[in-house]
């Protein structure tokens, strides 16, 4: 949110310098998260006071040598006129008129400004030149030339008002606050709520002149005013809705000082109504719109039987009918759901409510009559309906912070007279406004001494009373020192004692608070296995060289369908659907971790050639006869690419990640989390068969993994080469993690090294032969690794050799070639009973 400093001193006298109000509302809660100078001191290119000055433009006449300039008079304070060459397309009209005075931007000899006629922001500085004859040291100035704008379209044309000869830096510059407001503080996304902060901060008087216009110009509110049916179906949704008609207006573009104000928040002038609804939306908070009357229909005619229709055009506040339509002012069709908000009139519907307008009653040159629709809707709604329909405004942000229901008619009546004002219209003296959400007014009680119990300091009660008036809280003592506290209506966050200390300790300024030590001892820790695992996980995770990522809970239920190439064997009755999506790639809660990482690598290889990334996250599995879902935690790892990064040591021809690659990661983890494991051929229909397995720990199966299925890659449209994936149940994985660890010494004897080649069946797993020689050698077998594994003739058809180095080791002694022998023909007597194994002999 942007405000110009200009703007916020119409509603409180700042004195202090910029950067440290800036600063004090940043302690304050109110983030400034920059400065944009406008032609002041610390601007890129601040305006020379004597060489850039309010002009009066006198006369123009036409150039003698060419036909697309004249020369121009110009009056700005000094002791003569100034003749300027210029080829401002408005000024071509005005040739031969004298007697003009009209207000310009004027610079002189040696002013520095952006060249209007080249791209960009290219600087250049004014110097006595001759243009086709004439000599011309001066210019009257664009909005570009400036820096006010990107385009160059004409001269700017100041107020009547505007003083000749100030500097142009008095009268224009500006300083534009831009601020970062967090959490649903609706009460703050205006310039007055703003000032209302700044009041309070600097204890000075807060002008409400633009928020209290019906004092000065009441009208009658009625919710059956005589311009107007009002009818609100769904109050839950609409608590209130007011309406102003004003007739008699001129569509025309608006004054200067307004479009300038709304081009420094960022928002492109229209016209003069149009203007007056975002430019009283900014000061005041309030979201508003404006219908062109007259293209409002009335509700359809009804039988002599069921009692006369209505003349009069109608708004009606009502839910969508599913599958209902309306062209938004961006030109888009929209197509609504059952619970999406509309306005209505008898004909249709006109708007979004809270979000957009529609195309066919926005305001256009031909309009007389304005409809100004001001009204409170529910914030929650309007989020959803915002994010559905992929259509994100200023008015639907508002209104999603949540908007001070008592605020649609002050809003209103401001709007309605400046658009009276501004067009020459009549605001009617009868307003409608019908208010079914009423809430009574909250009512908290405030112990000055609890106050600063929590605050750990002590203002005195009388600050303490004077911060909550100064922000708009009514306060009363009563004769036991206790404040008894009425929250105003546009605090909607305000609702226990504990949120009135927090405003006393942010007004009063945390920076002041005293820097003090802990005077307790600190708590017992505690350890936290849960947290600590997973953590210990990433570690590990991340020393492989993978990268975490995060991804949505809420996916796409086809995407897990997509991992099971032969028909998912649930559907979605199975999943927990989320009641209001966010869209509906986002409906249901997540079973399984891989789909979301498959899409995230997708992205990644358009700019990556290798992508290693992980992912610990809950899933949910519904469980019957219980509300709420299992959730256990997940480990999902993708890895694809070459298996080494680009360097001239890896050459042209990199070998791509395998099975291996990611089985050495899985294995790595379980070392660092020292647990032991074992692999087995597994199955799981995303995975592509005979590269598969699944880990055991413990007794559990933990989880598979292996290479992606081709079927399952392409329905994610991953490349043509191998991506390999591994899913764990976190939960069952270090469920033994940190168990006491039995440490074995070092022994002192020298080890003996033994290769021991065996011939088994083509299926017997290379583990269960490794397990099988770690058991029968006990003690003295310190380390059994595959190293070859063969299969060919001289081993003949299903079998395979499998050669796997042996360390033998005592603690106590140095082992004799009599007791390697004993110990070797033991394991080989056993892996020939119990899996028909044989020494090979070639």
């Amino acid at each position: 949110m942007k405000i110009p400093l200009s703007w916020l001193k119409d509603h409180v006298n700042i004195t202090i310098p910029i950067p440290q109000l800036a600063e004090r509302l940043t302690l304050a809660g109110l983030e400034v998260e920059t400065i944009e100078y406008i032609g002041l001191p610390g601007a890129e290119l601040p305006w020379d006071p004597a060489k850039i000055v309010v002009g009066k433009l006198i006369t123009v006449q036409p150039h003698p040598n060419a036909d697309r300039l004249v020369l121009a008079e110009v009056e700005y304070g000094g002791p003569e006129t100034e003749v300027v060459v210029t080829g401002a397309p408005s000024l071509l009209d005005m040739r031969g008129q004298d007697d003009l005075h009209l207000k310009v931007a004027f610079a002189m000899e040696g002013a520095r400004l952006y060249d209007g006629h080249a791209e960009g922001q290219r600087v250049i500085k004014l110097k006595k030149t001759k243009i086709r004859g004439v000599p011309s040291r001066a210019m009257v100035c664009s909005e570009k030339e400036l820096g006010l704008s990107d385009e160059q379209v004409d001269i700017i044309y100041l107020p009547d008002d505007a003083p000749v000869g100030m500097p142009l830096a008095d009268y224009v510059g500006d300083a534009v606050l831009e601020f970062d407001i967090k959490g649903p503080f609706g009460h703050l996304e205006s310039v007055f709520g703003v000032a209302r902060e700044a009041a309070a901060l600097f204890d000075v008087e807060l002008k409400r002149d633009a928020i209290e216009v019906l004092k000065q110009r009441p009208a009658e509110l009625t919710p059956t005013p005589d311009f107007l049916t009002l009818e609100i179906p769904d109050p839950d949704l609409c608590p209130r809705y007011t309406a102003f008609l004003i007739r008699g207006v001129r569509v025309g573009p608006s004054p200067f000082w307004m479009q300038q104000r709304l081009l420094r928040v960022g928002m492109r002038p229209i016209n003069n109504i149009v203007d007056t609804t975002n430019y009283v939306m900014l000061e005041l908070g309030q979201p508003l719109h404006a219908f062109d009357y007259h293209v409002l229909r009335a509700k359809p005619v009804l039988s002599d039987a069921e009692g006369p229709g209505e003349d009069q055009p109608a708004i009606i506040v009502r839910r969508a009918k599913p599958g209902e339509q309306m062209r938004t002012l961006d030109g888009e069709l929209r197509t609504f759901d059952g619970e999406m908000l509309l306005i209505t009139d008898g004909g249709g519907p006109v708007a979004v409510a809270g979000v957009m307008g529609g195309l066919d009653s926005e305001v256009t040159e031909a309009t007389t009559d304005i409809l100004l629709e001001s009204a409170n809707f529910n914030f929650l709604n309007i989020r959803r309906t915002s994010r559905l329909l992929g259509l994100t405004s200023e008015a639907s942000q508002r209104f999603g912070r949540r908007v001070d229901p008592e605020l649609t008619v002050k809003a209103a009546a401001r709007a309605a007279h400046l658009m009276a004002e501004l067009g020459g219209g009549t605001v009617a003296p009868v307003a409608g406004d019908m208010y079914p959400g009423q809430q009574p007014q909250r009512a908290l009680e405030l112990d000055p001494a609890y106050a600063a119990r929590i605050l750990g300091i002590e203002p005195p009660p009388a600050e303490m009373a004077r911060i909550l008036s100064s922000l708009e809280f009514q306060v009363s003592e009563n004769k036991d020192g206790i404040f008894n506290v009425t929250v105003p209506s546009h605090r909607l966050d305000v609702t226990r004692p504990i949120d009135l200390v927090e405003e006393i300790g942010r007004i009063w300024g945390y920076d002041r608070f005293p820097t003090t030590l802990m005077q307790d001892e600190l708590p017992p820790q505690r350890a936290n296995p849960r947290l600590e695992g997973a953590e210990r996980v990433r570690d590990i995770l991340i020393g492989c060289g993978l990268d975490e990522i995060i991804t949505y809970s809420m996916v796409d239920i086809e995407d897990e369908g997509s991992l099971w190439p032969q028909g998912a064997p649930s559907g979605p009755d199975d999943y927990l659907r989320v009641r209001n999506p966010l869209s509906a790639e986002r409906a249901y809660l997540r079973q399984t971790l891989l789909p979301s990482s498959l899409h995230t690598v997708r992205e990644n290889l358009r700019f990556l050639d290798r992508v290693a990334t992980f992912e610990i996250g809950a899933v949910y599995l519904p469980v019957e006869g219980q509300t709420l879902p299992d959730e256990p935690r997940r480990l999902v790892i993708v890895m694809t690419g070459p298996r080494e990064t680009q360097s001239w040591l890896a050459g042209q021809d990199r070998i791509a990640v395998d099975f291996y690659d990611l089985k050495g990661v899985a294995e790595t983890l379980l070392a660092g989390l020292g647990l032991e494991g074992t692999f087995e051929p597994g199955e799981h229909p995303a995975l592509h068969p005979g590269r598969c397995a699944q880990l055991n720990v413990g007794g559990d199966v933990v989880g598979v993994m292996g290479e992606l299925h081709p079927v399952v890659r392409e329905s994610f449209d991953l490349p043509e080469q191998p991506v390999c994936a591994l899913e764990f149940d976190l939960d069952k994985l270090l469920a033994a993690w940190g168990a006491p660890r039995m440490m074995v010494p070092l022994s002192i004897h020298p080890p003996v090294y033994e290769d021991l080649a065996l011939v088994v069946d083509e299926d017997t797993p290379a583990e269960r032969v490794r397990e099988l020689i770690t058991q029968t050698g006990r003690a003295l077998v310190r380390s059994v690794a595959l190293f070859d594994v063969y299969r060919g003739d001289q081993v003949g058809a299903g079998k395979k050799s499998l050669a796997y180095r042996l360390t033998y080791q005592a603690d106590d002694r140095t082992l004799t070639d009599r007791e390697v022998g004993k110990l070797r023909s033991k394991i080989v007597r056993r892996l020939e009973r119990e899996l028909g194994a044989t020494l090979r002999s070639q």
